[in-house]
């Protein structure tokens, strides 16, 4: 505790250490009731591999209003982070993913208590849909767009080595699909047409002659006349 002349007391709490860890960040936050200032001091790992080094625990202190101090093994004193340091800045562009892969995602299929499984994300449950629906037959990536949005960007990145190109622009299920469809059942599998062999592709029809397009219009009545002259 400082005090000068008439000025008010500011009272200063130094929590001291062998090392940095959660213990002493909590006797910090009991001190921090009866205080001013709370700093926290331990002596620095000497392979620079201790919490001190640690970015998440340095913003906690500077949430918190701690100072942190490290202690060199010759005695010197490093201020690690000031009590008067900044808050954190929040990163929005992180904020609008998590926003928009919340959105994007059907349902809520992560279950709690696994940390071995694969994380259902937006993108596997996409990449599912697509797999669904290359169980039916060969597609083109165009032909799913209007159920899958991103199934063209899908299909050519083929992250999970689910998809091989059969030909130019057409794609079929290969055997880690089919195992990723066993292990994630999908119920609705989209409905799209089927995309048939290059060589066996319809050519689009020719217009009819102008003679055809007459004959056409032309009354009943008046095609008989004709028929008979």
């Amino acid at each position: 505790m400082a005090l000068k002349g008439d000025d008010p007391p500011i009272v200063v709490i130094g929590e001291l250490k062998l090392t940095f860890n959660l213990e002493l960040v909590l006797q910090g936050v009991d001190r921090a009731a009866a205080c001013d200032e709370v700093w926290l001091a331990a002596r620095l790992s000497s392979r620079a591999k201790g919490r001190e080094n640690d970015a998440r625990f340095r913003n906690l202190c500077r949430r918190l209003g701690f100072g942190l101090l490290g202690v060199r093994t010759d005695g010197e004193v490093d201020v690690l982070v000031s009590p008067t340091a900044p808050m954190p800045r929040k990163n929005p562009g992180r904020r609008s993913r998590l926003v928009e892969e919340h959105c994007s995602r059907r349902g809520d299929p992560v279950e709690g208590g696994g940390s071995r499984k694969p994380i259902m994300t937006a993108y596997r449950q996409h990449a599912l849909a697509c797999a669904s629906a290359l169980a039916q037959g060969p597609r083109r990536p165009r032909d799913l767009r209007a159920d899958i949005p991103d199934a063209p960007k899908i299909l050519r990145g083929n992250v999970y080595g689910w998809f091989v190109p059969v030909e130019r622009g057409v794609y079929t299920l290969a055997e880690s699909g089919r195992a990723a469809l066993l292990r994630w059942p999908q119920s609705a599998p989209p409905t799209v047409q089927h995309a048939p062999s290059r060589a066996y592709e319809e050519r689009p029809q020719s217009k009819g002659s102008p003679v055809r397009s007459v004959i056409d219009s032309m009354p009943m009545s008046e095609i008989a006349d004709a028929a008979t002259r």
